[in-house]
């Protein structure tokens, strides 16, 4: 009998779940959030405090990172800066969550660093587009 062997091109192969952190000091939103991106098969990790969220992306990579920009002890610009100094490549990754629309703060840390942000409270719709937008951009 004649052993057959059959490659199979990376086309058939089925893609990896993309890597999704969540970063908000609410967890009860970070969970809600957690329930609807693994429905959606993402593979999503979570953390409430910036110190956890630097030491999460030390020890991996994301293809996204959901960042609220109000947080005790470390908000959002400060977490962002630490990634930009310790691993400048999830930069781009980046997705921006507040409810805090029109602080100036924020609105001029979201330019200076050319931003996306969602605005508290967003529709689902809204975030797998962020999520989708930002996975195009970073793959190019």
């Amino acid at each position: 009998m004649q052993e057959r062997t059959h490659e199979i091109s990376d086309d058939d192969l089925p893609a990896a779940p993309k890597k999704v952190l969540i970063l908000d000091d609410d967890e009860n939103l970070t969970g809600l959030l957690r329930e609807f991106l693994e429905a959606n098969d993402y593979q999503v990790a979570t953390v409430t405090t910036g110190v956890d969220g630097i030491k999460k992306v030390i020890n991996e990579n994301f293809d996204v990172i959901l960042c609220d920009m109000m947080m005790p002890h470390m908000p959002g610009d400060m977490f962002y800066k630490a990634v930009e100094r310790t691993k400048p490549s999830l930069c781009p990754r980046f997705i921006f969550m507040t409810g805090h629309k029109g602080n100036n703060k924020i609105d001029e840390f979201i330019r200076s660093v050319k931003g996306l942000m969602l605005w508290k409270p967003f529709e689902m719709h809204m975030l797998l587009d962020a999520i989708a937008g930002v996975i195009k951009k970073t793959q190019d």
